[in-house]
């Protein structure tokens, strides 16, 4: 069975799954937006893209979070939390990173079940 590919370009695809999983790449929002706005943004992203895959945030195994300043973290997990589906929390890590230097401060990456 060969893997579907997600919206590809010639760097890389939006997402990729196989064998009941679906790899999305990192998630970034507009760079001249606020952290919250810049998370929300990032949090559709994900969720738009589960969907094309056939998955939902439901089915999310792993998130991985890149910051580009940890002294985010509390007011990215308010966000973050609010868009949890509490009942099925994943796998989670949160790191600091200069994620890009056009003003990204936040990068999500998402590993998920398909439905």
């Amino acid at each position: 069975m060969k893997p579907t590919r997600i919206a590809p370009g010639p760097r890389m695809s939006q997402a990729v799954s196989h064998g009941g999983i679906v790899w999305l790449s990192g998630q970034i929002g507009a760079p001249e937006g606020d952290l919250e706005a810049q998370t929300r943004e990032c949090l559709a992203k994900v969720e738009a893209l589960l969907e094309q895959a056939g998955s939902a945030k439901t089915h999310i195994i792993k998130m991985e979070i890149w910051l580009a300043d940890l002294a985010d973290f509390d007011a990215m997990n308010r966000i973050y939390e609010a868009w949890l589906d509490t009942e099925n929390p994943p796998a989670r890590a949160t790191c600091e990173a200069r994620v890009r230097a056009d003003g990204t401060l936040i990068e999500i990456v998402a590993t998920a079940a398909l439905l």
